[in-house]
């Protein structure tokens, strides 16, 4: 989830980001209860989005969970810095016994590059520094390193670890540059597709190359682990999936008008949900199914269902992760245990 907060269309304000945040514990809680394996949150720093802070109500979610491994869907390394990043999540480790994961990539918003002082001109050379710093730490406790856009640091210590010896596992999320696949395949590091529009099979040559580069870099194939991510929502009723448009469009007309997309209309929505196309909306067979052919695609390890889009309803929501979890879920597991 990233929070989305629906926007009064009257007024232009939008929803009380406390109620949200309130809702999404409420409805991890449900996810770790229902036997879901992940959840993740996302960081955005604009009025339509309740989080800017994953670590913080990941932490809040740490203490009414059990089981559910919580991760940042991304944390936006290139804005962040490392060390405190690093800290945070091994705090979020120790607090929920070792569920704690990050994702990084560079953020398909520029909202936190001048909120921190950072300059857009350092995009891409902002994230490589800062991934090899957080790599670093993430490795040994005592840090030295040297780059050109932060200052160096000379056998530093960077405390509390985190469980299993110090190692959170890390991911890498992308969007779709060979640069960020090539990137992750060299550093052997579990790779995050976002799939949000399109069709899938478009991403085939990119995963492809991610998996030809990480075997040729060396790293066990046994240990690669792919995700896709992609825009979800579950409903048994066709009503209520035709309606949940309306929440999606205005979202992706918001967002949209800022990057200069036209309108998002309902035969777009229509086809994404056809069985080649990005979206997963439709009852819970059509879903199971439509991930079962991502694994196909892909031979994926890990989907993430990003399922508040346009801010639907918190009873909605509840429904969704409820048949994402008794339904969904299970078929996909039985499917791939044969």
């Amino acid at each position: 989830m990233f929070g989305d907060l629906a926007v009064d269309k009257a007024t232009g304000k939008p929803a009380d980001a406390g109620t949200k945040l309130k809702e999404i514990l409420e409805e991890i809680k449900l996810a770790d209860e229902i036997g879901l394996d992940v959840f993740g949150l996302g960081e955005h720093h604009r009025p339509d989005y309740a989080v800017s802070s994953p670590e913080i109500v990941l932490a809040a979610a740490a203490g009414i969970t059990k089981n559910i491994k919580l991760t940042s869907t991304v944390t936006v390394l290139s804005s962040a810095e490392p060390v405190k990043v690093y800290q945070d999540f091994s705090t979020l480790d120790l607090i929920s016994n070792g569920r704690a994961e990050i994702g990084v990539g560079r953020g398909s918003f520029i909202e936190s590059f001048p909120l921190f002082g950072y300059n857009l001109e350092d995009y891409d050379q902002l994230f490589e520094e800062k991934l090899d710093l957080l790599l670093k730490i993430n490795q040994q406790e005592s840090v030295s390193w040297r780059g050109k856009l932060r200052p160096p640091m000379v056998n530093q210590t960077v405390y509390p670890r985190a469980t299993r010896n110090g190692k959170l596992p890390i991911w890498i999320a992308v969007g779709g540059t060979p640069q960020s696949v090539l990137r992750a395949a060299k550093l052997g590091l579990p790779l995050m597709v976002a799939i949000i529009g399109g069709m899938p099979a478009q991403f085939q040559p990119l995963v492809d190359f991610y998996k030809q580069q990480y075997e040729e870099q060396g790293h066990p194939v046994q240990e690669m682990q792919l995700g896709v991510h992609a825009h979800t929502f579950v409903s048994e009723s066709a009503g209520i999936v035709d309606d949940y448009f309306t929440y999606y469009a205005s979202q992706m007309d918001r967002v949209g008008a800022e990057r200069g997309w036209p309108p998002f209309s309902r035969a777009q929505y229509n086809n994404g949900r056809l069985k080649e196309g990005a979206l997963l909306m439709g009852d819970s067979s059509a879903v199971a199914d439509k991930i079962l052919y991502l694994h196909e695609l892909f031979g994926i390890t890990r989907f993430v269902a990003h399922m508040d889009v346009g801010a639907p309803p918190h009873n909605l929501m509840m429904k969704s992760i409820e048949l994402f979890g008794t339904k969904v879920a299970p078929q996909v597991r039985k499917a791939l245990a044969k």
